[in-house]
């Protein structure tokens, strides 16, 4: 029962990561943001989180362990990409629409609010995979509050880069964080 309850909520949460990575996407390119594109990679990478979940269900703990190790890495690159879209910034240093920015940052937060709820309740139960997908889904709502904020700060005190560019460096920061306690609970999980 709680394992089909859990690959009911991995799959959930897959379908709404997979299908807002899309749209967000796509407004983060239209609109030149680097928070927006570091989220939208982020929702791709829950998106593979969500996917090795429901396929790990069946495996032996030391194989999920393994598995949790690999979504370790999975949360990092997120963060490179985000990496990356902030350094070429810096060659077109121009502020996104913060309108764009906000709203799409309110959807998103929306989404990673529906996938949190949907797997808070199965966080502490599957190992190391099953945590490594609340806390992605858990840092989102978190890094979508900032990019919520950089779009106010955009339209109404600051019109620059640089909220945006913070806002993504931030979730720069959080992705790194995640990885690293995702792999030190599947590396003690291993240990088992």
């Amino acid at each position: 029962m709680l394992k089909n309850s859990l690959r009911q909520a991995a799959l959930a949460a897959l379908i709404l990561n997979f299908g807002f990575f899309f749209f967000e996407f796509a407004v983060a390119r239209a609109i030149g943001s680097v928070s927006l594109v570091a989220d939208s990679v982020d929702f791709l990478e829950d998106s593979a989180v969500n996917f090795l979940l429901l396929a790990a269900l069946g495996w032996a703990p030391k194989a999920r362990a393994k598995a949790g190790m690999a979504m370790a890495t999975f949360i990092i690159v997120p963060s490179l990409a985000t990496l990356w879209q902030a350094i070429t910034k810096f060659w077109h240093p121009e502020a996104p629409n913060a309108a764009w920015l906000s709203l799409t940052g309110l959807a998103a937060m929306a989404v990673n609010l529906c996938a949190a709820t949907i797997l808070a309740r199965h966080r502490h139960t599957g190992g190391s995979i099953t945590r490594a997908a609340f806390l992605s889904a858990r840092n989102d709502v978190l890094a979508n509050a900032a990019i919520i904020l950089a779009g106010a700060v955009t339209a109404y005190l600051w019109h620059s880069l640089w909220p945006d560019l913070i806002a993504g460096l931030g979730i720069f920061a959080m992705n790194l964080d995640a990885a690293k306690e995702v792999w030190e609970a599947a590396r003690e999980e291993h240990a088992d």
